[in-house]
């Protein structure tokens, strides 16, 4: 298979999967900070939905496990002036998994399926303003 096919695979894979989702996915570039339990890593959002995000990662953790996220900008981050109080910490599960296999051209993108628990309404309120910002919606 070569790489073109693995990317056209990749996209026929990823429209179906959109068609399932309760709400729509806005591609990002996203550092994201996690920890499970006293683990800490960091990953790269490659898309985000106001249910839950897909976290870039050579080593995703499985299926079931619960997660603290952060990701956004701090209060105190140097040039967040024009988004501050948009830093977000939320608790999520790894829903599903693709896992990292050197050397298949059609695992373009490891990493984890993430949902988001347990939003109050006041976090549920900035996640959707920051993703309004990401996609440049008013």
């Amino acid at each position: 298979m070569t790489v073109e096919m693995a990317r056209t695979k990749t996209a026929e894979l990823r429209a179906r999967a959109a068609e399932r989702r309760a709400a729509p996915r806005v591609l990002v570039d996203l550092e994201v900070d996690y920890r499970s339990q006293d683990t800490y890593l960091f990953g790269s959002g490659r898309d985000i939905s106001e249910t839950g995000i897909f976290l870039r990662t050579l080593e995703p953790l499985p299926a079931g496990t619960h997660l603290n996220l952060r990701f956004g900008h701090d209060d105190d981050a140097p040039g967040s002036a024009g988004d501050r109080g948009l830093g977000l910490e939320l608790e999520g599960e790894v829903i599903w998994v693709n896992p990292y296999r050197p050397g298949v051209l059609t695992n373009l993108d490891p990493g984890m399926g993430v949902r988001f628990v347990a939003l109050r309404a006041p976090v549920r309120r900035r996640l959707l303003e920051l993703i309004r910002r990401i996609a440049y919606i008013d």
